[in-house]
């Protein structure tokens, strides 16, 4: 799979992703109230958590199988 996530699109799975990975970790230690209606505290923490790295994943990788299934490519390619 060729690269597909940069610019604006990567600098905000690291910014969004490590807001939720923070946010999941601090509310399932209890330090943070996450935890919406009738969804337990602790899976919805364990979603945020799992979201945040996945996110901080593709950013890194700069590839994202969703990007390619819907046609988008926000990378551009630096050729001299």
């Amino acid at each position: 799979m060729d690269k597909n996530v940069g610019g604006y699109d990567r600098i905000g799975r690291f910014v969004v992703g490590a807001v939720f990975l923070v946010a999941g970790i601090a509310g399932y230690a209890g330090m943070l109230r996450v935890a919406v209606g009738p969804v337990p505290q602790a899976l919805l923490a364990l979603m945020l958590v799992l979201i945040g790295a996945i996110l901080l994943a593709t950013g890194y990788i700069q590839k994202c199988p969703i990007n390619s299934v819907l046609g988008m490519n926000t990378y551009e390619s630096r050729s001299r």
